[in-house]
């Protein structure tokens, strides 16, 4: 990971508006400086994509994995109180942006580790790769199957296996406990 690593908080919902301004601003000559162009390296929103089963529908939704937080990537430490100038003056430029709150930190923010930024760079992009269904389910909760040749029978939930996205259920056919295996998506909450 190059440079050091900054947590900005905004407007919850603003996030890719922030991300969007601040990539403007720093690419038009108007406002910004060449030195302050090299000097913030990269504004990130983490994106992930969750599947939800709404209505008997699948639905994809994306949104930030960190609502109202944007990650900066600068060259030199940022804040009011670091010695260099350009680390004052970009956490001033980007703290007169408009929609942004602060730095985590306020004046003096820290950067982040290696680790933690390897991990929310990780977690954002395998999210937007391979969508994951939201598990809204626990053992033992009734559910209505809706795909396959059980469709609208009711099952019992007796396990869940997050890692192949898949319940096992108990169906009760003909007075008789059946036991069935569908992913994430086959049944809807009664």
């Amino acid at each position: 990971m190059a440079g050091y690593w900054y947590i900005v908080q905004v407007y919850t919902g603003h996030e890719k508006k922030i991300q969007s301004t601040l990539e403007r601003r720093l690419s038009s000559d108007a406002d910004t400086d060449k030195e302050l162009q090299e000097e913030i390296l990269q504004v990130y929103v983490p994106i992930s994509t969750t599947v939800k089963n709404e209505d008997g529908k699948r639905k994809v939704r994306s949104g930030p994995t960190y609502p109202g937080y944007v990650l900066i990537n600068s060259m030199h430490q940022i804040g009011a109180h670091v010695e260099n100038s350009i680390g004052q003056r970009s956490w001033a430029f980007i703290q007169e942006t408009p929609g942004v709150m602060n730095f985590l930190g306020n004046a003096n923010p820290s950067p982040l580790s290696a680790e933690d930024v390897e991990r929310m760079l990780e977690s954002s992009t395998v999210e937007e790769d391979t969508p994951v269904p939201e598990v809204t389910y626990s053992v033992g909760d009734k559910v209505r199957v809706i795909e396959g040749p059980f469709s609208s029978f009711t099952a019992e939930i007796l396990g869940i296996d997050t890692q192949r996205q898949r319940l096992s259920l108990s169906i009760t056919i003909f007075g008789r406990s059946t036991p069935l295996e569908l992913g994430f998506m086959g049944v809807e909450r009664l």
